[in-house]
């Protein structure tokens, strides 16, 4: 219990047991917000092919790397979105061409990790620490630049839309893990409290431990439950005519617009999205790929527009753990490789540009004769990002051991 946090389970939000709903009428709610800036932040879990989602097709060795999988701009139903002459988005990203236009969007191509491994565990570790040369790194970056905002905050501050706290937010800074907002699921980092004894308030349970952790944790989730038992979660619903996908990143995405509507102090989201791990029958207009491009760009345009009065303070990034390599494989798939892209989506983007440093798919300049080696280190994007969007100066802090250069991407 000392090292502990507590694990919060109710039925919803209209249906707060009424121990619960009895301590929190007792205790004092946070004041309103303050209208901070917002970031939400998507993880490609399984390394999404960046060279298909926007692809270099000017180059004459990416059509001999990949005979099957190469998609062309040519003036056809299903074509690749000539975006500058020389890259093209998968049709499967037509609603992102939009914003791209609208300078709203920027691109980062060549972007991965400066550790080589190509296990999806360890990439998607180091990505989230941030420190990809140490594996012992205890917090996520995302959980220190919480703690970089320098200001004061609602138990809402920083808020995954998935079943459990993923590790780009542990740490020492609160923050929770809400699976289904109609299902109130709080989760915090560590190990559960449960709790069994219906018949104690919140107010006596966190009151009798002497852990400060557990005693805080206790009081915030008090505070969250309190929060959103003030406000009806039905007036929150997406805009008319807003249709988000029914997938586990368009729940996520409108579960996170609802937050952000209801004002109650969000700052940093995280959302999830699966299947990326392209081996087998990746596909090109249709298939796995196209399916999950399509869902991406979907959620996140439907995100968009149904938070259009809070576009000012929002902006989005996507990431994954590594790209996949050059050449096409056996199985009408690409393997595990290097660097691969990232959409940045917000009005504090200096979009309608791609960012990159890529020589070319010669196979002399790849790395290992396979693999489109990284020319941007990821915390160079994500580092832009929190600096301009965030405010957050202590770079050495968010991101210890690193004194690269950032993209000037932001506004």
């Amino acid at each position: 219990m000392k090292n502990g946090a507590m694990t919060l389970f109710a039925a919803g939000i209209g249906g707060v047991p009424a121990f619960v709903s009895y301590a929190a009428d007792a205790h004092k709610i946070i004041g309103p917000y303050k209208k901070n800036k917002i970031l939400i932040c998507i993880f490609q879990r399984g390394a999404m092919d960046g060279l298909m989602a926007v692809s270099p097709f000017a180059d004459k060795n990416f059509k001999a790397a990949r005979p099957n999988l190469f998609m062309s701009p040519a003036k056809t139903e299903g074509a690749l979105i000539d975006l500058d002459g020389q890259f093209g988005l998968h049709p499967s990203l037509h609603k992102f061409n939009d914003v791209f236009k609208e300078k709203r969007m920027a691109i980062l191509h060549g972007v991965g990790s400066p550790n080589t491994t190509r296990s999806h565990f360890d990439a998607q570790d180091y990505m989230e620490s941030g420190t990809p040369f140490n594996k012992g790194t205890a917090s996520g970056w995302l959980n220190r630049a919480v703690g970089l905002l320098g200001h004061e905050a609602t138990p809402f501050r920083a808020v995954s839309v998935t079943s459990t706290l993923p590790r780009i937010l542990y740490g020492n800074n609160e923050a929770l893990a809400i699976n289904n907002l109609q299902d109130f699921s709080l989760k915090m980092a560590g190990n559960k409290l449960a709790i069994d004894n219906a018949t104690n308030s919140f107010e006596e349970l966190y009151d009798m431990t002497s852990s400060s952790i557990l005693n805080k944790t206790g009081k915030d989730s008090f505070e969250a439950i309190k929060m959103l038992k003030a406000k009806n979660l039905n007036n929150f619903k997406p805009k008319a005519g807003i249709n988000y996908p029914n997938s586990a990143l368009g729940n996520a995405l409108k579960q996170m617009a609802s937050l952000i509507k209801m004002d109650v102090g969000l700052e940093i989201g995280f959302a999830e999205s699966g299947g990326w791990d392209t081996h087998i029958n990746q596909g090109t207009l249709n298939g796995t790929m196209a399916r999950n491009l399509n869902d991406l760009s979907e959620s996140m345009v439907a995100f968009w527009n149904d938070i259009d009065a809070y576009q000012d303070q929002v902006t989005l990034m996507t990431m994954t753990e590594f790209g996949r390599t050059v050449h096409e494989n056996g199985s009408g798939g690409t393997d595990h490789g290097r660097a691969s892209c990232m959409f940045v989506l917000g009005n504090d983007v200096k979009g309608g540009q791609i960012y990159q440093s890529i020589k070319s798919l010669a196979i002399e300049d790849l790395e290992d004769r396979r693999d489109l080696p990284v020319s941007t280190d990821f915390r160079s994007v994500f580092g832009s990002v929190a600096s301009n969007h965030l405010q957050i100066t202590e770079m050495g802090k968010l991101f210890p051991d690193w004194d690269g250069n950032m993209i000037n991407m932001m506004r």
